[in-house]
Parts: structure tokens; sequence; C-alpha cells
């Protein structure tokens, strides 16, 4: 990750998102790493990955749910369907990822597939016209499915 020549703070992003491409976040290691590499502070480089929401401080459950809280979806019932599925996966506290690792929840800005309102995604699969007890039962199959 850290072999490429860099020129300078501009090469942070690159760096960051390479580093989130071979370990699915950016881990701490990395961050020093990256600090070092370019010599600038850890805190620089922990102040841009904490400003875009593409980085991710934590690695990823192994099932991804993403629920879109776009217009539509959320006129629609969206912040329901996010209710009942962070319910079911017994999260809070801000948390996203399961304490096994098994899922991470994301909250997605707009799919674009209004007319399927409210949409999730499980693991790349597109679910439409949710309702809550819908989104709870797609949670559990994922998660029976994980235990045959």
């Amino acid at each position: 990750m850290l072999q490429a020549p860099v020129t300078g703070k501009g090469d942070l992003i690159p760096l960051l998102q390479k580093a989130q491409e071979a370990e699915g976040y950016v881990s701490e290691e990395a961050i020093y790493a990256i600090a070092e590499k370019l010599r600038i502070p850890a805190s620089e480089v922990f102040g841009v990955l904490s400003f875009y929401a593409q980085f991710r401080l934590r690695p990823m459950g192994k099932h991804n749910v993403k629920i879109c809280r776009g217009t539509a979806c959320h006129v629609r019932g969206s912040p329901l369907i996010v209710t009942a599925v962070e319910s079911e996966l017994q999260l809070g506290g801000g948390e996203d990822t399961t304490p096994d690792g098994l899922f991470t929840v994301e909250k997605i800005a707009c799919f674009g597939a209004c007319s399927l309102a409210p949409v999730m995604v499980v693991d790349g699969r597109t679910y439409g016209n949710l309702s809550p007890d819908k989104a709870r039962r797609l949670i559990r199959k994922t998660a029976e499915e994980e235990h045959v």
C-alpha cells in the first residue's frame, strides 16, 4: 500500500483509499504509517479521514445492509425501516456493526430507486416496497442462512 512514491499531501486521500481497499477500513496502524510517509501529524490524517464519509475506521460486518434515506424513501417510511433493522440487530448507541461482526448497517443518502421506496440493499441485492416487518424478516433470513 505504501510502496508507491508520494509527492506530498495530495497523496493523502489516495493512500487512505488504498489502505481501506486493502483492509476494508483504515486501521490505526495505517493512519500512523501514512502520517510518517507524508511527514504530517497523524491528527491531520485523522482529520481528513473523519471528514469524508467514504472512509471507515472500523471493520465492516460480513453482511452489508444499506438503507436508503432519500426523500422518497423517507416519506414512505425509511426511518421505520432503520428502527426495525437496528432493533432486530440490537444496534444502539451509534454503533453500525453488530458485536459478532455479522452485520453492518449503513444509511445511504439515495440509491436512485425512488419508485421502489422504501429501499434496502442487503449484500448487493435490492429489496423495495419494504415495511418494517419485511425488513426484519430479511435480516432474520440472512442471519439464519449464516448458520445453515
